[in-house]
């Protein structure tokens, strides 16, 4: 029977358009590898088992929202479909950032300090966030991917504000420490010989001080160092955290893990995202070039690992 590939892209995440695009180089690569592959770009979830019951093994790119939350994971656990990336429990782990910094918390991996806003009245937390943590404070959805929504709050003035329309955007966020320093991203591949961290990315946004949406969006507005210009100190602590960290979520194939790496040497985990952005100029692709593995290798040796977890069939006899 012949390999059918089903690339999974869209969605409807505030990151859609970032899927679509990931999607579309997701599937030229495996087309030019020689792949029979569809690329399915959804904006709703209704009908999915219908529409992926002709396929062998699914491509997900479906960034943010249940396409990374678990929830298609789960769904194509229950549908017997292999598919590249993280299973339901790690992925739903990696999406919520509060459960994430828990678990890094309690392993001992560096994390900025940081509160959770679930509900109540806000100027309570804000002059809890003042007295916790101090200014200047990051502010991020509890559940959203790609930076979407974070700001940088530096003043009192800014803070009522901002946790106002962050509670009307999206409910639940989080307020953490703002550690000042450099951006260091470590993409973490799986193969058989184990885990394998491809050469760090320094991000230097050109407008601003965080690697937010517009940074990583707009042409032009960060410069990408891979890798990246750290001593070699520094380049194992970060290593050792990002392996640690996608063992304790118990991440699968592969995932981008952000830091924060303070003046002091210091690398401070902020969030682990499991379906990283796959167009050929996103971060995951660039490390991986930098240690050799091009796009389309990159994406045929996902697909064919997603493979190899069919189940085998048994000899009969």
């Amino acid at each position: 029977m012949a390999v059918k590939v089903a690339v999974l892209c869209g969605g409807t995440s505030a990151e859609r358009e970032i899927s679509l695009r990931s999607g579309q180089g997701v599937h030229a690569a495996l087309r030019r590898k020689g792949w029979e592959a569809d690329l399915l770009a959804i904006d709703s979830f209704d009908g999915l088992p219908r529409l992926l019951a002709p396929y062998t093994v699914v491509f997900n790119v479906l960034h943010g929202g249940p396409g990374e939350d678990g929830t298609v994971q789960l769904l194509l656990d229950l549908m017997g479909k292999p598919y590249v990336g993280s299973g339901p429990l790690a992925s739903a782990l990696a999406m919520d950032k509060a459960e994430a910094k828990r678990a890094f918390q309690g392993k001992g991996l560096a994390t900025p300090p940081w509160l959770l806003f679930a509900g109540g009245e806000l100027p309570a937390f804000a002059e809890r966030v003042q007295r916790e943590l101090g200014l200047p404070v990051v502010v991020k959805p509890r559940r959203e991917g790609s930076s979407v929504g974070v700001r940088l709050v530096r003043t009192e003035e800014e803070l009522r504000p901002a946790l106002e329309g962050m509670a009307k955007a999206y409910g639940e966020f989080l307020v953490e420490t703002y550690i000042p320093g450099r951006e260091v991203t470590a993409a973490v591949l799986e193969g058989d010989e184990g885990l394998r961290v491809l050469p760090l990315v320094e991000l230097r946004p050109k407008h601003g001080e965080l690697f937010d949406w517009t940074a990583k969006y707009t042409p032009g507005a960060c410069e990408v160092l891979c890798p990246a210009p750290l001593s070699a100190a520094e380049a194992q602590r970060v290593e050792e955290a990002a392996r640690e960290a996608f063992l304790l979520l118990g991440c699968r194939d592969l995932a981008r893990l952000d830091f924060r790496l303070s003046p002091e040497g210091v690398p401070f985990l902020l969030e682990v995202n499991t379906l990283p952005g796959m167009t050929e100029l996103s971060l995951f692709p660039r490390a991986a070039q930098a240690a050799g593995l091009g796009y389309d290798d990159l994406v045929d040796f996902l697909v064919r690992r997603a493979l190899a977890r069919l189940p085998r069939a048994r000899p009969i006899g």
